[in-house]
């Protein structure tokens, strides 16, 4: 039984009180953190800008960050909802730049982060620091290559180099391509209606391109889609580089140009992934790193080093190297026909050994990979021609080089020995329908050591979240990142939050409800969720385990409430969380996408709904593979990998709730083994500090005096 205070205390009356005292953190608790002279006096500056209170956690997260960065160390901090963190470790950062003549790299796993940092975060750090030194430090941001336009392919510079590895194929090898009857004539209204709709997407996308003067993607439009953004920008390795017309205007350039200049860079995970994975990485020289929403950056890192091989690649290289006369299409070309019918013949799975024929494919395709690239290299230097045709013959080459580059590395990287000694995961997919081309992907089952090796040993490290604690220990986290490899081992620091999670938020745990199983939820299960849903007329956030289940969700209040109610899909997930806050009592269900990076402060999201515990799924390629690993190495692969994956989301969709000082609810777990199995001390404790109950009865009437507040 989960203790709680008894009923009718003053703990469970005080959701709803807004003279609670929302300081978590006493003054003295971090005795052993002070920061230096300067670093106080751009701490108090940067608060008077902001005209707001000290908080004692952001003071001594940036006084561990400011001894971290002088001694060369590792660090890792939890810093809850409300810290300040990104000013907890800007302003050191600032300081060490500016003393050492330093260079400091922040890494962001979601771009509302990275924008914040740039627009509001980073803006008065540099006042802050310029206020109380004199000195004014310069902050740029940094992405990948493709999230510019480049001004080459805006003006036709490109033209005719699509049929490329990076522009998919899959319409002419869909299964039921061609043919006629009602069916095909089906698929061609639909897909002329789609057509359509690209037409439009492309149109709008042309017109801000030829206006912006950052080609910046984020800057876009909303509504374009990968494929029309793919109209406008391309791969670094795909770019003619000092041969482009257009090189002394190019955005990529500039932006890179812009952060070799800066003190403090901003870009994102994937960057650093790149490095870890020892790809061509344009981040600049730095002595230390930040990470920022750590608890993302193990899968980030591995998304980036992953790779897919299939028989359409190897046809398209075949066909690149044809149209630019050099060797190895006809060998390509027999591959791809070998290799099709190899993966049409297996399952999807994923498979620990590569099968003989496609190794025998990867082994025969090798050769006239390498012999096709360094006839293009050489290609790729000739100046014959007028200006215009070798631009536009460059064009060609790059593409076509980049196109037989990726697929070189990736045959490399995807051994038989790898996936045999389980240091490479292998598995096949025809997509989620199981309509599309077979393909085989790949992912690094370590990424820990390819962090550890290739970017901790040589920089000053600084990890941060406000999830970086599983089951009350940073053990989880630091081992996933491979920050336990460093020695000596990292700090680590929890500065908890300014709010008062146990005064602001009740956690219920529905004890009385049947444990879930694989298929629908029971009517029990249904009748409870609308009883709290109408106490709290509304406002509720629910947090699913699968995009059926949601859908359900939606049609069940639909049918019980009169309540606006949304469902995740059925508009833009911006265009819905922004009609949930403009009506308090709209109500939005979702799955994975709104366990994290949803902000709803104030009124508008005052019931978090969880329906179960979010264990991933066993037949995932991925956590299949790392739980055969752990069996190995003798450990338990439920705790490893099941439990944390699970603690870490659950924190996460929990922190939905308090967003500000101001905020008071109820998150909702309608799984009892929350409450009941052995393993929920674990899960309860990764979890913020809410007041706990498994009382429905007390959850109702606080939700139902919340409504009214609220009304």
């Amino acid at each position: 039984m989960i203790t709680e205070p008894a009923r009718g205390s003053t703990v469970t009356q005080t959701i709803d009180n807004d003279t609670a005292d929302m300081s978590d953190v006493e003054a003295g608790a971090f005795a052993d953190y002070v920061p230096s002279s300067e670093l106080q006096k751009v701490l108090t500056e940067a608060v008077s800008l902001l005209g707001g209170s000290e908080r004692p956690g952001q003071v001594a997260m940036a006084a561990a960050v400011e001894q971290s960065l002088r001694s060369d160390g590792k660090l890792a901090v939890q810093a809850g909802t409300g810290t300040g963190k990104s000013l907890g470790y800007l302003l050191p950062a600032l300081l060490y730049c500016l003393h050492e003549d330093a260079r400091v790299v922040i890494s962001t796993a979601t771009l509302a982060l990275q924008n914040q940092i740039i627009t509001k975060d980073a803006p008065l750090a540099v006042e802050a620091v310029k206020n109380v030194t004199d000195s004014e430090l310069r902050v740029e941001v940094l992405k990948g290559w493709q999230n510019y336009v480049c001004l080459h392919k805006l003006n036709g510079g490109y033209e005719g180099s699509e049929d490329d590895l990076f522009s998919t194929m899959e319409d002419s090898l869909a299964p039921g391509a061609g043919g006629g009857g009602e069916a095909a004539s089906g698929r061609g209204t639909k897909t002329a209606r789609q057509m359509r709709g690209f037409a439009a997407e492309t149109k709008k996308l042309y017109e801000w391109a030829r206006e912006t003067t950052t080609g910046d993607r984020d800057e876009a439009p909303r509504g374009i889609s990968a494929r029309a953004w793919r109209q406008v920008s391309l791969s670094s390795l795909e770019c003619v580089g000092e041969k482009c017309p257009f090189r002394s205007e190019c955005f990529q350039v500039s932006a890179r140009d812009k952060a070799a200049q800066a003190q403090v860079v901003v870009t994102n995970h994937a960057m650093i992934g790149l490095e870890a994975a020892g790809k061509q990485n344009p981040l600049p020289p730095c002595e230390a790193i930040i990470v920022d929403e750590a608890h993302e950056l193990d899968e980030r890192v591995r998304s980036q080093a992953s790779t897919e091989f299939s028989a359409n690649m190897l046809a398209t290289c075949a066909k690149a190297a044809g149209n630019l006369g050099v060797s190895g299409s006809e060998e390509l070309s027999q591959q791809a026909i070998m290799l099709g019918v190899a993966l049409q013949n297996l399952e999807d799975s994923r498979l620990t050994q590569m099968p003989e024929a496609v190794a025998e494919c990867r082994t025969l395709a090798l050769p006239p990979l390498k012999a096709a690239l360094t006839e293009l290299s050489a290609k790729s230097g000739s100046d014959a021609g007028s200006d215009g045709e070798k631009h536009a013959d460059a064009a060609k080459t790059a593409v076509a080089k980049a196109a037989l580059t990726s697929l070189l590395d990736t045959l490399e990287t995807m051994t038989p020995e790898s996936v045999a000694n389980g240091e490479t995961i292998l598995w096949l997919s025809r997509g989620r329908d199981g309509d599309q081309e077979p393909r085989l992907y790949t992912a690094p089952l370590d990424v820990a050591g390819k962090l550890a090796n290739r970017l901790w040993s040589e920089h000053a490290i600084i990890a941060t979240s406000a999830t970086l604690k599983l089951g009350g220990t940073f053990a989880p986290l630091i081992h996933k990142m491979g920050l336990q490899l460093e020695e000596p081992q990292p700090e680590t620091l929890d500065v908890g939050s300014p709010f008062r999670h146990d005064r602001q938020g009740i956690l219920y745990l529905a004890r009385d409800l049947p444990a879930p199983t694989r298929g629908e939820h029971p009517e029990v299960f249904w009748d409870r969720l609308v009883e709290l849903v109408e106490a709290s007329g509304g406002g509720a956030l629910g947090l699913f385990s699968s995009r059926k289940m949601a859908e359900r969700a939606g049609e069940v209040l639909r049918e019980r409430t009169d309540l606006s109610i949304m469902v995740q899909g059925e508009d833009s997930m911006a265009a819905l969380v922004n009609d949930m806050r403009e009506d308090t009592s709209a109500c939005l269900m979702g799955t994975l996408s709104l366990w994290q990076g949803v902000d709803l402060p104030g009124n508008t999201c005052r019931l978090v709904l969880i329906d179960r515990i979010p264990f991933p799924v066993p037949s995932d390629p991925v956590i299949e593979a790392r739980c055969a690993a752990v069996k190995r190495a003798g450990g338990s692969d439920f705790m490893e990998v099941s439990l944390t994956h699970a603690a870490l989301l659950l924190a996460q969709g929990t922190g939905r709730l308090l967003r500000s000082a101001a905020d008071r609810g109820v998150v909702a777990v309608l799984d009892s083994r929350l409450a009941t199995a052995r393993y929920g001390g674990f899960l309860r404790a990764s979890l913020p500090p809410l007041w706990p109950t498994e009382d429905a009865q007390v959850v109702l009437d606080a939700l139902r005096r919340l409504h009214q507040k609220v009304s």
